[in-house]
């Protein structure tokens, strides 16, 4: 086991695992390490963590300092910097009529590197473009295509919830999510009601994914005959699977009558709850499953 403490940069995403180097730190301090891209300036979110030896794919290497107000200062500086490099970086696509769409600029932290990050419908040569911003910069320049999940992740924005977008806040990867956690949790298959603003299927659907899996484990499905605690035999006409209700069908004689029982009043045989999609549902909604 080794001590660690995670980093996170900016625009949420991945934390990453550094050696403190005998240096105090506390959560929310700032930091200067270096990293693939350079030197950078990132925030503690973790302090003295133990991990093993497998959870670290290749040497850890050691926070350089804890960030001054100097080292603050020239982050918020390069932040104003970046949007100049952006307004003059569509300047010369739009020069260019280049068909791609320009979402953000970000300088590292020692300012050795540009990069742009933009979305397109397909391959775009930039070459000449990038000789154009290396000539106006003086520093490397990077050209990063994004997908819309990641140009939403930079821009971020707040989600139909009334939050901010769980990519842009904590989400470090983006994880797989199908329709049948929609059907799983009963949700509508409204296009338009569990897509995000990237389009893509909202990434939450697979929060409570779990939780609803093995809630919907312990009912009986609609139709199935079930055993109230009276000893009566009835049919399931629907289920409550937040509250663990079911209502029952009980025929008595002419008269019917619909009774609400907790799943744990009644008996019934388990069986493996198949999530069910009509061609329409699936027609309607394949293209946005795909594109995720």
């Amino acid at each position: 086991m080794i001590k660690v403490i995670g980093v996170r940069f900016r625009g949420g995403g991945k934390v990453y695992y550094f050696d403190p180097a005998g240096i105090q730190l506390k959560r929310e301090d700032q930091v200067i390490v270096e990293t693939v891209r350079g030197v950078e300036i990132g925030t503690v979110l973790l302090v003295d963590k133990e991990i093993s030896d497998d959870e670290v794919p290749g040497p850890i290497k050691k926070i350089i300092r804890k960030a001054t107000e100097d080292d603050v200062a020239k982050a918020k500086k390069n932040l104003e910097k970046e949007k100049e490099a952006f307004s003059i970086c569509n300047e010369k696509i739009q020069k260019r009529e280049l068909e791609m769409k320009l979402v953000g600029a970000e300088y590292t932290f020692d300012n050795n590197k540009l990069i742009f990050y933009f979305t397109a419908d397909g391959r775009i040569d930039f070459r000449e473009l990038v000789k154009d911003l290396a000539a106006v910069f003086h520093t490397r320049i990077e050209l990063r295509q994004i997908g819309v999940r990641d140009e939403t992740k930079l821009m971020g924005g707040i989600g139909i919830c009334g939050r901010e977008l769980c990519c842009k806040s904590y989400l470090a990867d983006f994880v797989p999510v199908s329709i049948k956690m929609a059907k799983e949790q009963n949700l509508s298959l409204n296009p338009t009601k569990i897509s995000g603003l990237c389009g893509r299927l909202m990434c939450c659907l697979k929060n409570e994914q779990e939780t609803y899996e093995y809630l919907n484990s312990r009912l009986p499905g609609v139709n199935d005959f079930v055993t109230t605690p009276e000893g009566i035999k009835g049919t399931v006409q629907s289920v409550n699977v937040l509250r663990q209700m079911v209502r029952v069908i009980i025929e008595e004689g002419d008269t019917k009558e619909a009774r609400d029982y907790s799943v744990d009043q009644l008996k019934f045989k388990p069986r493996k709850r198949k999530i069910q999609v009509s061609k329409e549902e699936e027609k309607e909604l394949k293209e946005l499953e795909d594109n995720n």
